[in-house]
């Protein structure tokens, strides 16, 4: 991800690994049991994507989509930033963020194809998520995106930043190198979204979002999405909105959809070996684990092929397009375990995550509470299983 950084950028961007230690963490955090059909038809106040304010294509595209109903984030936000509200979004992952925000500035770019739309996420993968829902909604209507992340051939993103375009979908450091090369400018953006911002302060992001925000114009729309709030996320709205409107439909710090539970392990030779006896029950259909190390992750990987499980790893020393590779087959079920680093728990939609495995206890509660969040997603029941010695 820091491939083309400096050694001192490289450095300072390290800095968010340094967190608590995970003993300090409260083991009885990790146990929680689900509740399913949470949300009732009566909390919301639109039934229909047809009783928004939106123009009859986008209505159009949206239907075709699939979408009927209004998941809750995007019942409280979408009015709001169709009449250009500054917005902070707080809901737990899953719950249908990325069409909060998509759905009404497509809308704004359709009636106005002279706006531009800014949308910066932490990592790669969640950029090429938002991509590829983008190019659902508004490919049809003729609305161009370029994508703007690191791993990935520069070249190739400066020249379509020449053709023609209303969206900029990208990750931090990309979007900066970019300005800086004179090859992006954004001073006639007037919609800027940061998604998943608690994620990218947590990251190390904070000097590469200030930088690029200090590029916009001061009149401007802006729309940040979090999973949490923190001192650091309050300092940043604060610092670039003055008149931001709050919807938070997050009530609890996880997904009540999932059952939480801990898994006992003795030493390194039991661990493997649970591990295995529990990816051969019933039910382990499509599994996510987590460890905490690139080389552990890539380890593990090999030891559950040799065991004759369907697997594959993502982590940061993999190219972007072998992590592509694999998040795809784990989409399209080609293998039936994903081993991970946190590069796979910022904001990644995968359908139909039976169980989330934390092989190893995350960093922070933060990382335990996105680590889970890839199953029991948009009201489906979903398990979450943590080793702990």
């Amino acid at each position: 991800m820091f491939k083309q950084q400096t050694r001192a950028s490289f450095s300072k961007k390290q800095n968010w690994r340094r967190k608590p230690k995970t003993q300090t963490l409260d083991i009885s955090k990790f146990i929680n049991k689900a509740k399913v059909n949470l949300i009732a038809p009566e909390e919301l106040r639109y039934d229909t994507f047809n009783e928004f304010d939106l123009i009859e294509q986008v209505k159009d595209c949206i239907a075709k989509r699939g979408f009927t109903t209004p998941t809750p984030i995007q019942d409280k936000a979408i009015p709001l930033v169709i009449n250009g509200s500054d917005l902070l979004g707080i809901a737990n992952t899953g719950t249908g963020k990325t069409g909060a925000f998509l759905i009404p500035l497509v809308n704004k770019v359709t009636k106005s194809r002279t706006e531009k739309v800014l949308i910066i996420t932490p990592t790669r993968e969640l950029a090429l998520q938002i991509l590829s829902e983008f190019n659902l909604i508004a490919r049809p209507l003729g609305i161009q995106s370029v994508l703007c992340i690191g791993g990935t051939n520069m070249y190739q993103q400066r020249r379509c930043l020449l053709t023609p375009f209303n969206f900029v979908i990208g990750t931090p450091g990309r979007i900066k190198d970019l300005i800086s090369q004179k090859a992006l400018s954004i001073a006639d953006f007037r919609s800027v979204v940061l998604d998943e911002v608690d994620c990218m302060l947590d990251m190390g992001f904070i000097h590469d979002i200030k930088a690029i925000l200090s590029y916009l114009p001061t009149v401007r729309q802006s729309l940040f999405f979090s999973a949490t709030v923190t001192d650091q996320v309050s300092k940043l709205i604060q610092d670039f909105s003055h008149n931001v409107m709050t919807v938070s439909v997050k009530k609890a710090d996880t997904a009540e959809t999932v059952n939480q539970n801990i898994i006992r392990y003795t030493d390194d030779r039991d661990k493997i070996e649970t591990l295995h006896q529990l990816l051969i029950q019933k039910g382990f259909e499509k599994v996510l684990i987590f460890g905490r190390t690139k080389w552990g992750v890539s380890k593990l990987s090999d030891r559950l092929r040799e065991r004759g499980f369907k697997a594959d790893s993502i982590h940061g020393n993999k190219t972007q397009a072998q992590r592509q590779r694999a998040l795809s087959m784990f989409r399209q079920n080609f293998i039936t375990v994903l081993v991970a680093t946190d590069v796979a728990s910022r904001g990644l939609d995968i359908d139909g995550v039976t169980h989330v495995i934390n092989y190893d206890i995350p960093a922070t509660y933060d990382d335990y509470v996105h680590r889970i969040g890839r199953t029991g997603r948009n009201n489906k029941g979903g398990i979450a299983l943590t080793f702990v010695s």
